[in-house]
């Protein structure tokens, strides 16, 4: 298999990384690998079913040209500061820069131990590697940014874990960067200056090349992280998803999600809702989020404080009035977002109301977020054929609520707000069609989807891959993928597999 490495952040100083191969395991068996992306990212088509496959994704061959390394960072998880993490799992295979012209990296997760694994085993149980293939591939279907899943690939061996020994699996993921807010805060807190500013320096020359002609270009730097990070979390919130560890160092300076461990979308909306098995006292909540994303790019921005300006007391100000603009951002996404989902195409000034009460009506009838959405877009269907709900979306709507009464209203006030607007109904459905999707990676076919693997049926697997492939399309065939988790079927907690 040749895959044409570029492997840039190799080239920086040895006190990013540490270079290390992945350790073999011993029978690798290729579980699934993504031909779309692996064209995408320059490994040609007759070299995608090769018997090398399996060997080079579980660590076992280095391929020509790689350069394998474990990348070093801090950072503050669940509040609490680590002076040293690092990939204690995972290794950085290298670089390559696509079709498409994007440079990505090419990532191993279980692949063995590093010096940073911190008395870990380095590996990965099959569960949460199939679960990061099948949400980091929807997540990208539904248009969010995200890592993406290159390959899943078995190892024949048994990894060790409160339930007891597990089948051990390794996922290759596909990134345009690993560098993280965690990254930056290892170097700041070292004091490195100089570090911080080669750091700096690279991921605008990689990620944000307009920062580069900006007056301050470190400001510039900030601001265009902060800006895509508000994105990505108004985007995760409209799709009812919760990261479950948005912890510094499982910030991507990139504005992608990654780390999908105790990840979950939500089926009853509550902006409480928590499933991170270790998230006791629900910091990184779906309602939450935001305000964590924002605290987390205030330790970015601290990190940059020795190159932001020579004078601390200026750089202090500087960093702060960056940051604080944060709200305001994140605000426009968030409120223009659910605007859409609601057929609002432009917002007025009594919308973020409007939307606000909309959401607390569906909190106080334990009302499934996905279901709500996807069958106000069949009510805005509706509207397009003289008001006659052919599909019987009002009453679809109805037996979500605990109080159908309640929906009444809000639909009245809703058609009310519609008929403001000067958008046309068939714009408005169209909108809603795009962004309030019929498919989501639903927690309890998540866990379905391991307990058939773990017995070696895969089939789970890839039908629920196929579905979410196209979440926002009817599927009839597969529309109890759709329906939420019978009450046996709830699922109340995440696990994050290490």
């Amino acid at each position: 298999m040749k895959i044409p490495f570029d492997n840039s952040y190799a080239r920086l100083p040895e006190q990013f990384y540490t270079r290390q191969d992945p350790k073999p395991v011993a029978a690798p068996k290729l579980i699934k690998m993504n031909t779309a992306l692996a064209e995408l990212i320059g490994i040609t088509p007759e070299d995608l079913n090769t018997a090398k496959a399996a060997e080079i994704f579980a660590g076992n061959t280095i391929p020509e040209g790689a350069s394998p390394l474990a990348m070093v960072y801090a950072g503050h998880q669940f509040g609490g500061w680590s002076p040293r993490l690092g990939d204690g799992r995972a290794i950085l295979l290298g670089e390559t820069v696509g079709t498409d012209g994007i440079r990505r990296d090419i990532h191993l997760k279980g692949s063995g131990r590093t010096p940073y694994s911190r008395g870990g085993d380095g590996r990965a149980w099959l569960g949460p590697v199939l679960r990061e293939y099948v949400v980091s591939e929807a997540m990208a279907a539904l248009g969010i940014p995200t890592t993406r899943a290159l390959a899943a690939v078995e190892t024949g061996e048994r990894i060790l874990r409160e339930e007891g020994p597990l089948p051990g699996a390794v996922f290759t993921r596909v990134a345009q960067s690993h560098v993280r807010v965690g990254t930056f805060q290892y170097h700041y807190a070292r004091k490195d200056t100089e570090a911080t500013k080669i750091l700096a320096d690279y991921i605008i020359a990689r990620q944000y090349p307009e920062a580069a002609k900006a007056d301050q270009p470190y400001r510039a730097l900030i601001e265009a992280v902060m800006d895509k990070q508000a994105y990505l979390i108004a985007r995760w919130m409209q799709v009812g998803f919760i990261h479950g560890v948005m912890n510094t160092d499982n910030m991507s300076i990139a504005g992608e999600t990654i780390d999908f461990g105790p990840c979950a979308f939500m089926d009853t909306y509550h902006p409480g809702t928590v499933f991170s098995s270790i998230d006791h006292a629900g910091r990184y909540a779906w309602g939450k989020q935001p305000s964590i994303a924002h605290w987390n790019l205030s330790q970015f921005a601290q990190s940059l404080l020795p190159i932001l300006h020579e004078d601390p007391d200026i750089a202090v100000g500087i960093g702060q009035e960056t940051i604080d603009g944060f709200q305001d951002i994140f605000s426009d996404y968030y409120f223009n977002g659910f605007g859409e989902k609601l057929g609002l195409l432009t917002l007025t000034e009594s919308d973020p109301d409007f939307i606000g009460d909309s959401l607390k009506l569906l909190s106080d009838n334990e009302v499934d977020f996905t279901l709500f959405f996807r069958h106000l877009t069949g009510v805005a269907r509706s509207l397009l054929e003289d008001g006659d709900d052919k599909g019987g979306s009002v009453e679809n709507l109805r037996d979500l609520f605990k109080e159908p009464e309640a929906l009444d209203n809000w639909l009245v006030s809703w058609r009310k707000r519609l008929s403001q607007g000067e958008n046309t109904p068939a714009e408005r459905h169209e909108k809603m069609k795009s962004v309030n999707p019929i498919f989501i990676p639903r927690n309890h076919q998540i866990e379905a989807m391991i307990q058939a693997a773990i017995t070696g049926d895969y089939a789970p697997f890839e039908r629920l891959l196929a579905v979410l492939s196209d979440p926002y399309n009817e599927q009839p065939e597969r529309a109890d993928i759709e329906l939420p988790p019978k009450p046996e079927e709830i699922v109340h907690a995440t696990f994050c597999g290490t």
